[in-house]
């Protein structure tokens, strides 16, 4: 994400989203489902859509005393977001350690903005993924969207390439969430001026 100000349009600016790919294993396929997720959203002249990639930023192994210019640099990214779409695999029935980590980096930055997940799994979907990311995201007061993409690697959902295969029914999940990314990105962008989200 790069720096905007988009005060002089208000509510008509198009809301910040911020596509967070969550891998960062080698041989990933949350590359490609961001890019074309990413791909779908900049279909639309609402949205500004850009790329923060967890692989682009060299976290530290543990926890320092202070932060890191990779930490600072991916806190400053998360705060100039309006609307968030998380790009997770399914790990054993949870999302991976490294979106974890880079969630922790942030706090203040997330609050008071929208959630929505792309998760592609084994079987599931990703399901429990979403579901265990919707409670930590809960914790840092960020809004959840009801309505989500999920694939299933097992199923007919994507290419050999990891491309998602455009269906009608993957093209309304994706429609329905970026529907409801663009009014919460909004409304909750007005509120934060209107007044400073208390935690």
């Amino acid at each position: 994400m790069t720096g905007r100000d988009d005060t002089a349009g208000g509510s008509a600016a198009p809301v910040r989203l911020a596509v967070i790919i969550a891998s960062t294993r080698v041989g990933r396929m949350g590359e490609t489902v961001a890019k074309w997720f990413a791909g779908r959203a900049r279909d639309r002249p609402d949205l500004a859509v850009g790329l923060l990639d967890l692989a682009d930023y060299a976290f530290p192994d543990r926890y320092p005393e202070r932060s890191t210019a990779s930490m600072r640099r991916f806190t400053a990214a998360v705060g100039e977001a309006d609307a968030f779409a998380v790009v997770t695999p399914e790990y054993n029935r949870s999302f991976p350690a490294s979106l974890k980590q880079a969630i922790d980096y942030a706090y203040d930055e997330w609050q008071a903005k929208p959630a929505g997940f792309v998760a592609y799994g084994s079987g599931s979907s990703g399901l429990y993924a979403v579901e265990q990311l919707r409670t930590v995201f809960s914790a840092l007061h960020v809004v959840t969207m009801r309505d989500w993409v999920g694939l299933d690697l097992l199923g007919d959902d994507v290419a050999g390439s990891g491309e998602p295969y455009d269906t009608d029914d993957r093209a309304r999940a994706v429609a329905a969430m970026l529907d409801q990314l663009t009014w919460w990105g909004r409304a909750l962008r007005d509120a934060r001026r209107a007044q400073p989200y208390c935690s």
